[in-house]
């Protein structure tokens, strides 16, 4: 792992891990904004209608994955679990349309555009192959490798077949020869 992704992936969870924890300490404090949200999502869903409990889990979530993208276990699946994570908890937090006051909306507003920057940097982590080749691309090759052995045996068998019938013709001239 280079360096840049061993300071950088804690860095970016940091933020989900501490939220997360405070999440599930005062689930209530978050539970308020989270409810419209809830109201409309959760039936279609199947989840739960208890904000609270959905707040918790919600909070779970972004400890458990926070803690394994920080640590590099598992980091694009963890940045992809936050970053969905993180997309319903921006809606329910920061919407800053609904406010009134100029001074509210102008600071979830940028609360906003942080969670937005925070998902572009989980989005970078979720495609992030640590500078290995993707499984795309491994595919790819491994389908090349096979078309490759394939026409190469293609090419082998004519030749064997080949030099199986001059060798047969071989032997038939030399058969009749010794019969001669």
């Amino acid at each position: 792992m280079s360096l840049v992704r061993r300071i950088a992936r804690p860095l970016l969870a940091s933020m989900f891990v501490v939220g997360g924890t405070d999440q599930l300490k005062h689930p209530s404090a978050k539970s308020a904004s989270a409810r419209p949200l809830v109201e409309k999502v959760a039936p279609r869903l199947g989840l739960p209608d208890d904000t609270e409990l959905l707040v918790r889990a919600n909070g779970i979530v972004m400890v458990g994955a926070g803690t394994m993208l920080a640590l590099g276990k598992l980091p694009r699946l963890s940045a992809a679990v936050l970053a969905a994570s993180l997309v319903p908890t921006t809606l329910a937090g920061h919407a800053y349309w609904r406010e009134e006051d100029p001074a509210t909306r102008a600071q979830q507003r940028v609360h906003l555009l942080k969670n937005l920057g925070l998902l572009g940097g989980l989005l970078l982590a979720a495609v992030d192959t640590d500078g290995r080749p993707g499984l795309a691309y491994r595919a790819h090759l491994a389908n090349e490798s096979v078309h490759r052995a394939t026409r190469t045996t293609r090419r082998e068998v004519r030749h064997a077949a080949r030099t199986a019938t001059t060798e047969a013709k071989l032997k038939a001239a030399q058969a009749q020869h010794a019969f001669s």
